[in-house]
């Protein structure tokens, strides 16, 4: 499943509750997509502004109340626990500069199973205060 919501009303609609946002600033966003990959769950993804070097390209949160699809993530690290959220990350070789590497942040809180990820030069610990922060 992969169909575009209508802003983040419709991901409140396929919720049936208000989308968990982060609480904390996003980087500068050149658009957003809003789009129901599962049954009962969403994914918002922030397309960052990365036309300064060493800035990260993406920013995306599933929530729903099944978990998220399985994502392949060729060469990811094995999963570890930090804060009681799974981390993994992979170096996407094959993605353009800004979008390497990935990192996937997951976790279950509120009834809901959340995946923040994350594409580009991000920092693990800022990563973590956006996840945090939701």
């Amino acid at each position: 499943m992969h169909e575009p919501l209508d802003g983040i009303g419709g991901a409140d609609a396929v919720l049936g509750r208000p989308f968990p946002l982060p609480s904390l600033p996003v980087p500068l966003c050149r658009w957003v997509d809003v789009i129901q990959v599962a049954p009962d769950g969403v994914e918002v993804a922030w397309n960052l502004d990365d036309t300064r070097e060493n800035t990260p390209a993406r920013l995306a949160i599933y929530a729903g109340k099944e978990p998220p699809p399985d994502r392949e993530l060729p060469e990811a690290t094995e999963p570890h626990w930090r804060d009681n959220v799974t981390i993994r990350t992979a170096p996407l070789p094959e993605a353009e500069p800004s979008l390497r590497p990935v990192t996937e942040l997951a976790w279950h809180h509120d009834g809901l199973h959340l995946r923040l990820t994350g594409q580009g030069p991000w920092e693990l610990d800022d990563l973590l205060a956006l996840a945090r922060s939701i």
